[in-house]
């Protein structure tokens, strides 16, 4: 799957930022800090192959304000 860049976070320098991508099949890839237990056990319906991550959000504002 061919990914494109679309836009990381405001507080990065290289490498380690979360991000977010556009997938070649019209989807999306979150490029996010791993939760811990806690906040992940919250999750609802998460299944075997999925998995989730925290995004700031400046990240989804600057996409809304389409600063990418």
């Amino acid at each position: 799957m061919q990914l494109e860049f679309i836009r990381k976070w405001s507080n990065s320098g290289t490498g380690n930022c979360p991000a977010l991508y556009r997938a070649e099949n019209g989807n999306y890839v979150v490029q996010g800090w791993q939760l811990d237990e806690a906040t992940r056990a919250q999750l609802r319906d998460l299944g075997e192959n999925e998995t989730a991550v925290e995004v700031p959000a400046d990240v989804i504002a600057g996409i809304l304000a389409r600063d990418f």
